[in-house]
């Protein structure tokens, strides 16, 4: 758990109101609708829902809660916001909760629902936005639980620049099966072991009942706990927030601090543009690869730049993983979890050996208004010498001397494709290819049986605009490795994959086959070579050949012609750019 500030712990003990550097009450932007004689039918409205006079005269604090029953992720948030506005409350705030919507990545994985998933993000966004702006809120406590939550929630906070505090709803624990720890992406591959005859559907069933006990966001280091960790190395979010399990003491500690925290945010004006640098952004990355964190972080962080304005480019992350190597063994890549690393002393123990190593910059600012080195000097940390080195390697003896994340390119993708590595060995695979243009039809081929050591497989149009949505595919690449082989076939796509997904898979190829890409020349049987080592992603075919195909190509029709799909379909800019619907952003 984090530690609170001592800006915080000034404000609490009687710091003088008259402190020119605090904000003052007649500065709060909320007085728009709560102060003045012309403002009475709008204080009757607050009146309405039990606001006093001293909240009216205090700072208007959002409370943006995505709970739903709809996903494990999101089911205890009501609680966790409770704590948050405990939390405003103490510390002399108004706080105001309202909902916005989430998707179950889980649920609707390997099905046309999954192409909600990206749009939600940009859903979450754009709801906290309006509701921030019309109701005149002064500050922000965003709380997310499922994986577009996190990135939804944080872009909100960096386009409305209100001061705002980060708070995950925390990590489900791990379940238990044939005596070892499980998680849903067990269950996942256990569909492609049970399909390659090796599990019984009695052994699958077990899985299924044992893997998910309780509620929280997936277990390993998968996009939710990979996005709420970059939050702390970022800025957005106190160190040691990142790793309380959802369903503890220490989860609800940390959301009433967000709320004691966005209160010192509004008397200092400490708002997300204070906090996020170039610097900031590095960080993150440095984090995301030493941890092994999901490939979907790259599209996030991209599009979190592109709200701040902040120049970040797509060859960034492979320029920092190169420079910096991979030191913890979480899942997928790995065996443990996130409770594992919370009981090792949460996310700081890892900031703390990088930047010790020289490979995250300590003087980067935090929510609290101190530095993250400022923040490690406040927290009670174990020794690194205690740590089990099975889980957390010292810098100077990592699992690998780069970090996770790679970045393609090449004659099938100009602008960029993704990989995260598992492992040193296998880094080269060429082929021929054989190409779908959905996610079904490779997913039908692999239930099936056809897929076999050596193979190279193609999903297009399945990119933002094309899906449109970018579909994840954990259910495919589950599939593959649950028939054992996660390390010898070898999966592209202008989509993405899960961050549960291990192996040799390739997802954000850009530019998308729906825009014209190379991957949209593709034939079955064309050779296609992949060079991790080399950063290569090829095709043996010419430029002149390229084009001819594409020439001569018909793009599809749009799978949704109306509706929301359609509508943020024809918005989405290109994975390599982050995937931004946001028309200010930085895009393309």
């Amino acid at each position: 758990m984090s530690q609170q500030s001592k800006s915080q712990e000034a404000a609490h003990d009687g710091e003088p109101e008259d402190d020119p550097q605090r904000r003052t009450p007649d500065d709060l932007r909320s007085r728009e609708v709560t102060d003045g004689p012309e403002r009475a039918p709008h204080r009757a409205m607050f009146r309405a829902m039990g606001f006093d006079d001293a909240d009216l005269d205090s700072p208007m604090v959002g409370i943006a809660n995505p709970a739903a029953d709809i996903t494990p992720c999101n089911v205890h948030l009501d609680s966790v916001a409770e704590s948050a506005i405990e939390g405003v409350d103490e510390a002399e705030g108004m706080p105001i909760e309202f909902g916005t919507i989430t998707i179950s990545d889980a649920i609707s994985m390997g099905t046309e629902g999954m192409k909600a998933s990206l749009v939600s993000r940009e859903v979450i966004a754009d709801s906290v936005e309006l509701v921030a702006f019309g109701e005149r809120m002064d500050a922000l406590v965003t709380v997310a639980g499922c994986d577009k939550n996190l990135p939804g929630m944080m872009m909100a906070a960096i386009r409305t620049d209100l001061p705002s505090v980060f708070c995950y709803g925390g990590s489900i624990l791990p379940g238990e099966h044939g005596g070892r720890e499980v998680t849903v992406q067990d269950v996942f591959e256990g569909v492609g072991t049970y399909a390659e005859g090796e599990m019984s559907r009695e052994e699958l069933d077990d899985l299924e009942r044992s893997a998910c006990p309780g509620a929280g966001s997936c277990g390993g280091m998968f996009t939710a706990n990979t996005m709420a960790s970059i939050a702390e190395a970022i800025g957005l979010a106190p160190l040691g927030s990142a790793s309380p399990p959802a369903e503890s003491d220490e989860r609800r500690a940390v959301a009433r601090e967000a709320g004691e925290i966005a209160l010192d945010a509004v008397a200092e004006d400490r708002k997300p543009s204070d906090i996020l640098t170039r610097a900031s952004f590095e960080n993150a990355i440095a984090l995301q690869v030493a941890m092994g964190g999901s490939t979907n972080a790259v599209l996030h962080l991209l599009a979190m730049a592109a709200e701040a304005d902040i120049d970040l480019d797509i060859e960034t992350f492979d320029e920092i993983s190169r420079r910096t190597p991979k030191i913890a063994n979480l899942q997928p890549g790995g065996t443990r979890v996130m409770k594992d690393l919370h009981d090792a002393g949460g996310v700081p123990v890892v900031i703390r050996r990088l930047i010790e190593g020289g490979y995250m910059d300590g003087d980067a600012m935090t929510v609290t208004g101190r530095t993250i080195a400022e923040e490690l000097d406040e927290l009670d940390l174990p020794d690194d010498e205690s740590i089990d080195a099975d889980f957390l390697r010292p810098v100077s003896d990592p699992f690998y001397e780069e970090g996770a994340i790679r970045i393609l390119t090449g004659n099938l993708a100009p602008d960029g494709a993704v990989i995260k590595v598992t492992g040193e060995e296998g880094l080269r695979h060429e082929g021929p290819v054989r190409v779908f243009e959905r996610e079904e039809g490779a997913m039908e081929y692999v239930q099936e049986g056809h897929v076999d050591s050596g193979d190279v497989l193609c999903i297009r149009n399945e990119g933002p605009k094309g899906g449109p949505g970018m579909r994840e595919m954990l259910g495919v690449t589950s599939a593959v490795a649950g028939q054992g082989h996660a390390e010898d076939v070898a999966l592209f796509t202008d989509g993405r994959f899960s961050g549960a997904t291990r192996g040799f898979s390739i997802g954000h190829v850009a530019p998308e086959a729906f825009a014209d890409g190379p991957i949209a020349a593709l034939e079955d049987g064309d050779r296609v070579t992949i060079d991790v080592t080399e950063r290569t992603l090829e095709v043996d075919l010419t430029d002149a050949e390229i084009e001819s195909r594409l020439t001569e190509r018909e793009r599809p029709d749009p799978d949704y012609t109306s509706g929301v799909l359609a509508k943020y379909g024809a918005m989405f800019g290109s994975a390599a750019e982050g995937a931004v619907t946001n028309p200010g952003a930085k895009r393309e």
